[in-house]
């Protein structure tokens, strides 16, 4: 669509909207908000920064150990 189309469009939109009540005004402002969200352009993903978080995370020393038989059973208190 050519810039002098476009700005024809616009043009013929204000006039046509400024004649309608406030509260059509309204819904004519939601709708274009609506329109604007359901068609952004999406952005492409940020590069991973490698050791970004570095240090950040840390595993327990009992990580490797074996899991006892309680964990496994029905009778643990709370559950």
């Amino acid at each position: 669509m050519s810039s002098s189309t476009t700005q024809n469009l616009i043009e013929s939109a204000i006039a046509q909207l400024q004649q309608l009540p406030p509260q059509q005004q309204q819904q004519v402002l939601d709708y274009i908000e609506f329109l604007a969200q359901k068609y952004i352009q999406p952005q492409p993903p940020q590069p991973r920064v490698p050791g970004l978080h570095r240090g950040m995370g840390w595993i327990s020393d009992d990580f490797n150990d074996p899991i006892l038989p309680e964990y496994w059973s029905d009778t643990k208190s709370g559950w």
